[in-house]
């Protein structure tokens, strides 16, 4: 009986701790959300990833110092709209052939593969698996999702929508300035800035919700064409070039063409743009905002907070108005340029301020890592092709992942060429879609991808391309296809 008394006492301890545990996690407020995207940043545009950077962005650069910055964070396409889907859904857009922006169809040799314009209402969205376990949802912003409002933000997910519709641009109005020409946001007074109005739409939904778990998802138009920008910002960066001596620097180099072309393509080398610069700028102000109203609702500490871009910045087209220099290429091109993003994940108390992980990421994976750090169930036949990133910003170097994949069967509006590529570990493989030719490169050691290394490294072709192919099984993906009495292009196996 006495060496029982011992052994029931510490069986009472087990049990009230475990029940002091339990009642103290069934009082503890679910985490909220907020989500910031930002459309054509280059990941060299901001001082954390470049601390050389012509732009000026301090509260990005806040947000990494209090969390954690992703060296190789890609999105999942070098277009908007797929990467956009990638968010929502957790999958590769090529499942559902959502493979180039809403609705671009430009032919060049040969036809693009066929594109679905729309995010299907099957899908069900972060926002919707959310709502499910009795968050409040909120977007701003752009969608381009979907070519009419069946398809639009309050009806995947979103109890309140401000800004969200088919274009891919502010191109109504006065652009990004108000009347914005939006039927799903009111004009403010003359001349309001649209990052700005954005983001007090979003700091307006945060404060009103601090008793109610909430995903808050801010897609900001910036930094977008077109390209301008408050005056007065605008002159300041123009006499910070003079300044600095970046208005008489070489701006531009020579980059690979996709024939036929009637002018040659070129690639900004040079970070000077004055407009662009305030565009930056601009949206910096109003993440700050939001970071801002995080702390005066007494709910940062509460929330967790991510922000990446939908694609690289825009170094080859429209104005080239960003370098994104050591990378290649950008916006529309599957080299580092058009798919490596800035990529920041802050969870107060579960992650080390300040810190930093190599191990590549994409931006399926947002979805499984929302529902995995609000501690709720995964929804595996959704995010499919996603991984949880939770035990890497509990400080875990490395992801049990084979590779991630890119596929792009368009010619894009910026110069791409129609490829796919795959990423596993070091090393990268793009296939092009024209005549089925691979580049092989070296990241760590050939950031730039100036290296083709395929002749060298045949084996390892041959096995990265394996896995490819297979994954283009997988997941159904289409390819080139010919014009009217036109060769045919290649196709995998062919």
């Amino acid at each position: 009986m006495a060496r029982s008394i011992p052994i029931l006492i510490f069986t009472l301890l087990i049990c009230e701790n475990t029940f002091v545990f339990a009642a103290q996690k069934a009082t503890q407020k679910p985490l909220n959300f907020v989500f910031i995207l930002v459309d054509d940043l280059g990941y060299m545009d901001v001082g954390c990833n470049n601390p050389k950077t012509f732009y000026e962005t301090p509260h990005i650069d806040q947000l990494a110092e209090t969390g954690m910055r992703f060296t190789n964070g890609y999105a999942a396409n070098p277009v908007c709209s797929p990467t956009r889907y990638s968010i929502m859904t957790g999958k590769y857009p090529t499942r559902v052939d959502a493979t180039n922006f809403f609705s671009g169809k430009r032919a060049g040799k040969f036809l693009p593969a066929p594109l679905n314009n729309r995010m299907p209402l099957n899908e069900v969205t972060i926002a919707e698996a959310l709502k499910e376990h009795g968050y409040s949802t909120f977007f701003a912003g752009k969608w381009h999702l979907g070519p009419t409002e069946e398809f639009w933000p309050e009806n995947q997910g979103f109890d309140v929508n401000h800004g969200g519709w088919h274009r891919g641009g502010p191109y109504g109005g006065k652009k990004y300035f108000s009347p914005y020409g939006n039927p799903r946001l009111t004009d403010g007074p003359a001349g309001e800035h649209l990052p700005d109005r954005l983001a007090s739409e979003t700091a307006k939904f945060i404060d009103e919700h601090r008793e109610q778990p909430f995903f808050a998802y801010l897609s900001f138009y910036s930094v977008h064409t077109p390209l301008m920008g408050p005056k007065p910002l605008v002159a300041k960066y123009k006499a910070k070039a003079q300044r600095l001596g970046l208005t008489n620097q070489k701006e531009f180099a020579e980059e690979e063409q996709v024939f036929p072309v009637k002018e040659k393509r070129r690639v900004r080398i040079l970070q000077n743009h004055a407009v662009y610069a305030a565009m930056v700028e601009s949206m910096d102000r109003a993440v700050g905002k939001v970071l801002n109203q995080l702390e005066e609702s007494g709910l940062a500490e509460n929330t967790v907070v991510m922000l990446s871009a939908d694609n690289g910045g825009l170094s080859t087209s429209e104005g080239s108005p960003t370098s994104n220099l050591p990378l290649r290429g950008g916006k529309g091109w599957l080299y580092e340029g058009g798919i490596r993003e800035v990529f920041l994940i802050r969870w107060p108390g579960g992650t080390k301020p300040g810190s930093t992980c190599d191990e590549p990421v994409i931006s399926v994976d947002f979805y499984p890592t929302i529902l995995d750090l609000a501690g709720l169930p995964a929804k595996p036949e959704q995010h499919q092709d996603g991984v949880s990133l939770k035990p890497l910003l509990k400080g875990m170097s490395r992801l049990d992942r084979e590779a991630l994949y890119w596929h792009y069967p368009h010619y894009s509006n910026q110069g791409g060429i129609p490829g796919a590529a795959i990423r596993e570990g070091d090393w990268k493989l793009i296939e092009r879609f024209e005549d089925g030719s691979v580049r092989l490169y070296n990241l760590k050691d050939d950031l730039g991808e100036q290296m083709n290394l395929a002749i060298k490294y045949p084996e390892r072709v041959s096995s990265m391309r394996q896995k490819l192919h297979r994954w283009y099984r997988e997941t159904d993906a289409k390819f080139l296809r010919a014009k009217p009495n036109g060769p045919q292009p290649w196709q995998p196996g062919k």
